[in-house]
């Protein structure tokens, strides 16, 4: 029954080798084991951001999931939308300033889904969508900026905790921490409401 757990504290698992969810989740001063998932990230033909986001996060947490049973595995994936195109991590500096030169100046949606897969084979998500509009700046603006936090690994080449916030003209979200990579919000509800003892001593 959601909301019930049995008196063994399952094992958390994150199933994601960011270093940023893992600082994120860390926050939460909860136990939990890291293991890198085994997923093909490529999108499907027409798929939307939303649902590529969202496949992803349970894909991660199921594959990882299947080599972990008795725990529970957090999986999250984060897909940037811009103009009508899906921006990954751009792996290097050139096709960062790609990214950030298409998102000059326009509205970006940043959809961070969360999967929560519990030990009995169930799995909750949640996406939660954070909208930017990106200043208009130059590119030696944009080049100092990749050389001073190389984000060659975040979706959108958008690095929001450090200073790639100096891009941002305006942020809309539920969650602070989703454009991070990680919706702590969200994912308090999912482990509070299956019963997680997160604030308990």
């Amino acid at each position: 029954m959601a909301g019930q757990l049995s008196a063994a504290v399952p094992t958390l698992v994150l199933a994601s080798t960011s270093r940023y969810r893992r600082a994120l989740l860390q926050r939460l001063r909860a136990p939990f084991d890291v293991q890198a998932p085994e997923v093909d990230e490529a999108p499907r033909a027409g798929e939307a951001p939303d649902a590529l986001a969202l496949r992803l996060a349970e894909a991660k947490a199921r594959a990882v999931g299947a080599q972990r049973p008795g725990d529970w595995v957090i999986g999250s994936d984060q897909v940037c939308a811009c103009g009508g195109r899906i921006l990954g991590k751009p792996g290097d500096h050139a096709a960062a300033m790609a990214q950030l030169r298409w998102m000059r100046g326009r509205e970006a949606v940043f959809h961070t889904a969360l999967a929560l897969l519990r030990d009995d084979g169930s799995v909750q998500l949640r996406n939660v969508p954070t909208t930017v509009r990106m200043r208009t700046l130059d590119d030696a603006l944009l080049d100092a900026y990749l050389r001073a936090e190389q984000p060659y690994d975040c979706a959108g080449s958008a690095k929001s905790e450090g200073l790639g916030i100096a891009l941002l003209e305006t942020l809309r979200s539920d969650d602070p921490t989703a454009l991070i990579g990680l919706p702590l919000i969200a994912l308090c509800d999912l482990l509070l409401g299956a019963g997680y003892p997160l604030l308990r001593a």
